[in-house]
C-alpha cells in the first residue's frame, strides 16, 4: 500500500483499531505486517514509512476490514524500496488508555492467526513477540521500543538503557549502595533470497564496571566473586551478554524452521529472561529466584533448532551449563555440553505460555560436582496496559536436593506518564551460609519477598526516555534466620532509568 493510498484510507475512516501490535522488542525487532489482498497483477509497492507519525501511532491500530487475514508474504517484498528512514518507536509514551484499551478489545475480536502481532522479519507469523533469545512474549504486551534504520538491505534496530539505583538492603546482612546497571543491543535483519531469513546480535553490558561483587541485594545467591561465594548480593553481568544469528527457513503458512546460536547466548529454557519482560520493566533489582530462572540467559556456546508456526514453537538446545565465571570483560571458551527442550503456547495476543526442561553440567562453581535438571512453567498475559508473569521452576540437584522457586509479577501502566509494578517470590535455598562452619550450612530455608513500586516516565526525545521511581521491599523467612537477618528486614531501593523506549 503506497503512501497516497494509506492517507486515503485514513481520511475515509477505513481503517479501524484491529489487528497487531508492533514492536522493536529488545532481541527481535517486530513490525506488522498483515497479508494485503491479492492483485491480479503481483507487485511490490514501496512503504513511506517517514509519511507515519510513529510518535503517535499504536501499532496495533491495522484494520482487518482493508486487509486480509494472514500475514504478508515476505518474499514478495522489496525491502530495500521502503523509506524507512530513521524512525522512534516510542508509542508506549503517548498512546492513552482509552486508545490502548480499543486496541485490546479488537485483538480480542479478531480471529485467530488473522494478523501477525510480532515478529522478528521473517520469520514465522501469529500472535506473538519475540524475547531474549528465542523466547516468545504476548503480542500485547507493549514494546520494548528501539531506534530502526534502513541501511541497504539490512534493517537495524538498536535498544539500550542506563539505570542509576541507590538501594538500603534491610537488616544485619543487608548492604547499601549506589551503582549503574546497562545494556546495550543492536540487531541487524535481512532476507536472503525468498525463503531465507538472517538475523544478527549483540548486546553488551559495562557492569563489569561495578566489581566482582556487583550490587546488595537482600537473599539473592548464585555465582562467585574473588574466589567466594556470593550471598545476598547480584552478580553483575558480563561485558558480552549476546553474540549470535538466527537464520529462518520459510515453510510456508507462517511457519518456519530455524536454527539459533552463537559464542554467547540463550538456551530453550524457562521464560524470557526478567529484564526483557515487560512485567519487570521498571523492577531495578535482580529476582532472587534469578538462577532458577534466567541463570542461563548469558551461555557462552548455544545451538538451538526449532520449529515455529503462529500458535506453537518448539524448539531444543546444547549450550555450555556452567555459569559465566567471575572474569567479566572476555569470552569464555564455548562449549556443548548441556540440553534443553522448551514448548510455547500463543495461542491469542494476550497470552504466552511455555513449559521446558532441561539438564545442566556443573552449571555453579561453587558445586563443581553437582549436576542439575532443571524444569519449568510460566504463563505471561497483557492487556490494558497490565502485563504478569506466574512463572514455576525446580532445580533437581545430583547429587543434592531438589529446590523450587515461584514468581509472580506484575506492572500496570495507568498512563503514559504513572506505572505502578510489583513482584512476588518464594523460593527455597540452600545457599545462606557458604561456611562450612557454620551450623546452617547447606540447610534449606523458604524464604518469601514481597516488592512494590512507582514509576513517574518523561519523554526526552524521539524514543529516549527516563523513569523515575523507587520500590520498597519486605521478607517472610524461618525464625532460625532472625539471628542474621533481623526480625523484619525492609529493603528500599531509588532509581533513574535513561532508555530507548522505556
Amino acid at each position: 500500500m503506497n503512501r497516497s493510498l494509506w492517507l486515503a484510507a485514513v481520511a475515509a475512516g477505513a481503517l479501524s483499531p484491529v489487528a497487531a501490535t508492533a514492536q522493536a522488542q529488545h532481541h527481535g525487532m517486530t513490525m506488522p505486517m498483515p497479508k494485503a489482498t491479492p492483485k491480479p497483477t503481483p507487485t511490490k509497492p514501496a512503504a513511506d514509512h517517514q509519511a507515519m507519525d510513529h510518535h503517535q501511532m499504536d501499532y496495533r491500530q491495522m484494520d482487518q476490514g482493508t486487509m486480509s487475514p494472514g500475514t504478508m508474504d515476505h518474499a514478495a517484498m522489496d525491502h530495500s524500496a521502503m523509506d524507512h528512514g530513521m524512525m522512534s518507536h516510542d508509542m508506549g509514551f503517548t498512546a492513552p488508555a482509552a486508545y490502548r484499551d480499543a486496541s485490546d478489545a479488537a485483538l480480542a475480536k479478531a480471529p485467530a492467526g488473522a494478523a501477525m502481532a510480532g515478529m522478528a522479519m521473517g520469520t514465522s507469523g501469529g500472535w506473538w513477540s519475540q524475547g531474549s533469545g528465542t523466547a516468545r512474549l504476548p503480542a500485547a504486551e507493549g514494546p520494548m521500543r528501539g531506534a530502526m534504520a534502513h541501511v541497504g538491505d539490512w534493517m537495524l534496530m538498536g535498544h539500550g538503557y542506563a539505570w542509576g539505583i541507590v538501594t538500603d538492603q534491610g537488616g544485619p546482612r543487608g548492604d547499601s549502595g549506589a551503582f549503574v546497571q546497562s545494556m546495550a543491543m543492536l540487531m541487524a535483519d535481512r532476507d536472503l533470497g525468498d525463503r531465507w531469513h538472517v538475523q544478527l546480535r549483540t548486546m553488551n553490558s559495562l557492569e563489569p564496571l561495578m566489581g566482582a561483587r556487583g550490587y546488595p541485594n537482600l537473599f539473592a545467591t548464585g555465582e562467585l566473586a574473588n574466589g567466594r561465594p556470593l550471598v545476598d548480593r547480584q552478580h553483575p553481568h558480563d561485558l558480552f551478554m549476546e553474540l549470535a544469528a538466527k537464520l529462518d527457513y520459510r515453510l510456508g503458512n507462517d511457519a518456519t524452521l530455524f536454527v539459533y546460536g552463537g559464542p554467547v547466548g540463550e538456551p530453550a529454557l524457562g521464560p524470557s529472561a526478567f529484564m526483557h519482560r515487560g512485567s519487570a520493566r521498571y523492577q531495578p533489582l535482580s529476582p532472587i529466584t534469578h538462577h532458577w530462572f534466567d541463570s542461563t540467559h548469558i551461555t557462552y556456546g548455544v545451538v538451538t533448532a526449532g520449529y515455529a508456526a503462529p500458535t506453537i514453537q518448539l524448539e531444543g538446545s546444547a549450550f555450555r551449563g556452567r555459569e559465566p565465571d567471575e572474569r567479566r570483560w572476555n569470552i569464555e571458551t564455548p562449549r556443548l555440553d548441556s540440553w534443553s527442550v522448551r514448548a510455547t503456547w500463543t495461542p491469542s495476543p494476550f497470552v504466552a505460555a511455555q513449559v521446558s526442561h532441561g539438564f545442566l553440567k556443573t552449571p555453579e562453581e561453587q558445586h563443581p560436582d553437582e549436576n542439575e535438571h532443571r524444569t519449568t512453567a510460566s504463563v505471561q498475559y497483557a492487556r490494558g496496559g497490565v502485563t504478569t508473569t506466574i512463572a514455576y521452576s525446580l532445580k533437581d540437584r545430583s547429587p543434592g536436593d531438589r529446590l523450587p522457586a515461584w514468581l509472580a509479577e506484575a506492572t500496570w501502566e495507568l498512563t503514559p506518564r504513572h506505572a505502578v509494578f510489583g513482584r512476588v517470590e518464594n523460593v527455597v535455598n540452600d545457599e545462606l551460609f557458604p561456611d562450612h562452619d557454620n551450623p546452617l550450612h547447606d540447610r534449606r530455608f523458604r524464604v518469601t519477598k514481597a516488592e512494590a513500586g512507582y514509576a513517574y516516565r518523561l519523554p526526552i526525545s524521539g524514543s529516549l526516555g527516563v523513569a523515575l521511581g523507587g520500590t520498597v521491599a519486605a521478607y517472610a523467612k524461618p525464625k532460625a534466620l532472625d539471628a542474621a537477618y533481623g526480625m523484619a528486614p525492609v529493603s528500599w531501593t531509588l532509581f533513574a532509568k535513561l532508555g530507548i523506549g522505556l
